[in-house]
C-alpha cells in the first residue's frame, strides 16, 4: 500500500523523489518506492529522512516502532513463592530479628505467627528496646471489608475472629514504648511485613485463604522501586488506622 503520510510531508515540503533521495544518500528509485509500495527503508536511512523532512520517524514508518524491552526481574525481587505456606515461619522471624529501626506490619490477622511462633511478643519487646519503631495494623472485625474477606475466601466468620484473636495477641504490646498498635478496615489487597529494607508481600487472591496465595521478598535497591510502592501503601492505611487503647 502506499505510503500516503509520506506522500503528503514530501508534498507539504516541497520534496521530490530527487531531492530527498540526495539528502539522505540513496536512488530515487528508493525514495519512489517507499511512496508508491509502502516500503520501510533500513532504520538509519529513515530516521535521516524523517529528521530532513522534519517529521516523526514513527509516524511516517509505523513498522519501525519498537515496543519497549521488558525487564525480565526486578532488582528488588530475592524471591518468589508459590504460596505464604512455602515460607518457614523462621523466615519471619529471622527477617524481624535482623531490623534495627523499623518493623510494619500490615494485615488483618496473620496469627499464624504467634501460633508458630509463640515469643513473637517478646522479640518485638526486645527489638523497640533496641530502638526500633514498630508499626502494627491488624483488620477491625467490625470492618464491612473484613467482613467481605470471609465472604470472598470462604472463611465465613471465621476472619473476623481471628481478626479480634490477632488483636487480642498483640494488646500486651500497648503500653511499650516504640510499639503503636492500631486497626483499620481498609481492603487488604497485600499483607505487607517489613524490617528495614526488607519486605515479604503476601498477595491476595479472590477466593484463595492468604496462606495460599503468592508472596515475593523484596530488598530496596533505590529510590521509587516496588519497595517504596508498598511502604507508600503501609503508610495511607496507616493514616487511616485507629490506635488501639488499653480497655478500661
Amino acid at each position: 500500500m502506499p505510503n500516503e503520510r509520506l506522500r503528503a510531508v514530501m508534498a507539504d515540503g516541497g520534496w521530490t523523489y530527487a531531492t530527498l533521495a540526495e539528502k539522505v544518500d540513496v536512488d530515487p528509485k528508493s525514495v519512489e518506492r517507499w511512496v508508491n509500495l509502502g516500503r520501510t527503508p533500513r532504520r538509519v536511512t529513515a530516521m535521516q529522512a524523517a529528521e530532513t523532512l522534519g517529521e516523526d520517524v514513527h509516524a511516517l514508518w509505523p513498522a519501525l516502532r519498537q515496543a519497549r524491552a521488558a525487564r525480565a526481574i526486578s532488582p528488588e525481587l530475592v524471591a518468589l513463592y508459590d504460596q505464604r505456606a512455602d515460607i518457614p515461619v523462621s523466615a519471619f522471624v529471622d527477617m524481624l530479628t535482623q531490623a534495627r529501626e523499623r518493623i510494619d506490619v500490615l494485615v488483618y490477622a496473620a496469627v499464624f505467627l504467634h501460633e508458630a511462633y509463640p515469643r513473637l511478643n517478646d522479640l518485638l519487646q526486645e527489638q523497640a528496646a533496641e530502638g526500633c519503631v514498630i508499626r502494627i495494623a491488624v483488620g477491625d472485625a467490625e470492618s464491612e471489608n473484613v467482613r467481605a474477606r470471609g465472604q470472598e475466601e470462604k472463611f465465613g466468620h471465621g476472619i473476623e475472629s481471628r481478626c479480634q484473636l490477632a488483636l487480642m495477641h498483640y494488646r500486651p504490646l500497648i503500653s511499650v514504648p516504640g510499639i503503636d498498635i492500631r486497626t483499620h478496615g481498609t481492603t487488604l489487597y497485600n499483607s505487607l511485613y517489613r524490617a528495614d529494607d526488607q519486605l515479604l508481600v503476601n498477595a491476595h487472591v479472590w477466593g484463595i485463604n492468604a496462606y495460599g496465595a503468592p508472596v515475593w521478598h523484596l530488598r530496596r535497591s533505590g529510590e521509587g522501586g516496588m519497595f517504596d510502592t508498598y511502604a507508600e501503601s503501609f503508610n495511607a492505611v496507616w493514616s487511616t488506622a485507629t490506635p488501639v487503647r488499653h480497655e478500661g
